[in-house]
């Protein structure tokens, strides 16, 4: 596969660029190494393409995570606790997660344990790999790669996604870089408050 685009939110292609640039090397060796044609295997049942035989997310998901983990990216979590009251969501916030719980018992309220998760960091930089729906980028975007950021655990989150041309031929409903790049480009140029760099890959 190739990177057809990049576009760097908040500086997060600069930051690589200076302080973790063989990163950034490894990152763009790893798409080049999946083989896409490989991953052509699932057999449409949709009207519109039954019959055709389209790129498997499942198969290209295996593929760089094959690849990713042999080279040393690994799945992280970021754990806290929350409540239903809001004052004290935002005064727990910033602490860390056993005394999070702490507070929210003595104040008399009931927490419930959450976390975030990733597929992929390494040295302080997170990965997600996104062949799902619409939905999951906004997730990957406005919540996992800000409570990580938030959390200080990563300074930069690489989100990639298929362009229209790799989303043409897999399932409906997959979200692809063009559509992505509006999303983001509209709230903004401070949001979502973390430096990111999104990708879109073609066969």
């Amino acid at each position: 596969m190739e990177i057809a685009e990049v576009y760097s939110h908040l500086n997060g292609l600069e930051f690589l660029l200076v302080h973790q640039p063989r990163l950034w090397e490894e990152v763009q060796s790893v798409i080049g190494l999946v083989d896409a044609e490989a991953c052509r295997t699932k057999v449409s049942r949709e009207k519109t393409m039954k019959g055709r035989l389209l790129f498997s997310p499942v198969e290209l998901n295996n593929h760089f995570k094959k690849l990713l983990g042999g080279r040393g990216w690994q799945e992280s979590r970021v754990s806290y606790w929350v409540t239903r009251e809001e004052k004290l969501i935002r005064k727990t916030l910033t602490m860390p997660p056993e005394k999070q719980k702490r507070e929210i018992e003595e104040s008399g309220c009931k927490p419930i344990y959450s976390y975030n998760q990733t597929d992929f960091v390494k040295n302080r930089v997170a990965i997600e790999i996104q062949f799902g729906k619409y939905a999951f980028v906004a997730y990957d975007l406005f919540v996992k790669h800000l409570a990580f950021y938030v959390g200080d655990k990563i300074d930069v989150g690489i989100e990639i996604l298929p362009m229209k041309t790799l989303q043409a031929n897999m399932s409906s409903g997959v979200a692809y870089y063009e559509g992505e790049l509006y999303n983001v480009i509209r709230q903004g140029r401070g949001v979502p408050a973390v430096p990111l760099v999104l990708l879109g890959i073609a066969p």
